[in-house]
């Protein structure tokens, strides 16, 4: 099991099968019968108070989770404190969303749908606290383009031997959602779209926008 803080209100805890097996657990029961998962939830919260500090003592709490196509299950935690609340309550409250479509890591070729580019940034922020995470080994070419107030992350060339590629896969599923048949609206975003950075997008991202 792996805690990443992402925000001082976000983490993401990544774990693997087996993680799952000790618990007598898979992805179906957890999203669909989250009390029974209370455990393994549990579990995640005491090791992100102890490694991260992420305290959650009168919070309520959002779980997404996200199944890799390699195995590992991706579970991001949200909480928020009740405005006005004078009481605090220990009980855990979840409420899974599920994610279950995932990049082909074998694909050479994708494109990434941000609702805004605030995402985009907030995505570039992610990556960021990627540790040796390096935007250049990710593929030959990476450009951002604007088409119908949406912006689009094409990655071309890929380099599906990454060794850091199924961590990519993972920030951005929290963030952007995967282009069905990129192939051909890739060639509509050429020719209809606005390039905005023309390559090493998630580079330039991180450079001007990250703080």
């Amino acid at each position: 099991m792996k805690i990443e803080k992402l925000t001082d209100n976000k983490i993401r805890v990544i774990i693997n099968l087996e993680d799952l097996k000790k618990n007598n657990l898979d992805f179906n029961t957890i999203m669909e019968k989250p009390i029974e998962s209370q455990k393994l939830f549990l579990e995640m919260l005491l090791k992100a108070e102890k490694e991260v500090g992420f305290y959650t003592e009168g919070c309520k709490l959002l779980v997404e989770a996200f199944s890799s196509s390699d195995g590992f299950f991706v579970f991001t935690i949200t909480k928020y404190v009740e405005k006005n609340s004078n009481t605090s309550s220990n009980k855990l409250k979840v409420t899974p969303k599920k994610k279950l479509k995932s990049a082909n890591i074998k694909s050479q070729n994708s494109i990434y749908r941000f609702s805004t580019f605030e995402e985009f940034c907030d995505f570039c922020v992610g990556i960021n606290n990627v540790a040796k995470f390096e935007p250049k080994k990710l593929a030959k070419n990476i450009s951002l383009y604007l088409y119908n107030n949406t912006y689009y992350l094409i990655l071309s060339n890929i380099h599906t031997d990454y060794e850091y590629i199924n961590t990519f896969y993972s920030v951005i599923s929290e963030f952007a959602s995967l282009v069905s048949h990129s192939e051909t609206f890739k060639i509509k975003l050429l020719e209809y779209g606005k390039c905005l950075m023309k390559k090493n997008a998630i580079e330039t991202g991180i450079k001007y926008f990250v703080s």
